[in-house]
């Protein structure tokens, strides 16, 4: 069986003050689209409120677990995504450069 690779996100407008999280089965493709839809028609959330920074991701091989996170995330606080964030990256560093192609 093929191994593929999913990703749930959660990335940030420039000053760290929106969350959006996110699936998808390319990072570095997904970053992009957020930051072309921020600086062209704002069609989408993410595209709304500048959030193409990305704070946080998480590998799965199965789409439906990825789906699945991404719901359970979306339902938390702030406070709590917060804290997920926080498990592997305190500072809020933007990582995009880390998941270029």
């Amino acid at each position: 069986m093929n191994n593929y690779n999913f990703f749930t996100y959660i990335c940030t407008n420039p000053k760290r003050t929106v969350l959006y999280t996110g699936v998808t089965n390319d990072l570095h493709r997904r970053m992009e689209e957020h930051w072309e839809d921020s600086t062209e028609q704002r069609k989408t959330f993410a595209g709304k409120y500048f959030c193409y920074n990305l704070i946080y991701w998480e590998r799965h091989s199965h789409i439906e677990h990825a789906i699945e996170r991404e719901k359970e995330i979306k339902g938390w606080t702030r406070k709590k995504k917060e804290a997920l964030i926080a498990t592997i990256n305190p500072e809020w560093r933007f990582l995009n450069d880390e998941v270029k192609e």
